[in-house]
């Protein structure tokens, strides 16, 4: 997805099972490589850390002051 996404919409090289279809490929984002997963993103569960993906999503695009 060249042009990114908003939180909450699957990515489209996301499994039914929520892995990545590119995990191990070349192909693979570099803003995907340099994610690190932890728990002040990804929270307790999904709903958490779809919420605070959201939330930083809102503050990084001005509309959180």
């Amino acid at each position: 997805m060249p042009n990114g996404k908003p939180a909450g919409v699957p990515c489209i090289h996301l499994t039914e099972d929520y892995l990545c279809d590119l995990f191990n490929s070349p192909e693979r984002p570099e803003v995907c490589r340099g994610f690190a997963a932890e728990p002040t993103i990804c929270g307790n569960n999904r709903e958490e850390a779809l919420q605070n993906l959201r939330w930083l999503e809102s503050f990084s695009s001005g509309s959180i002051k």
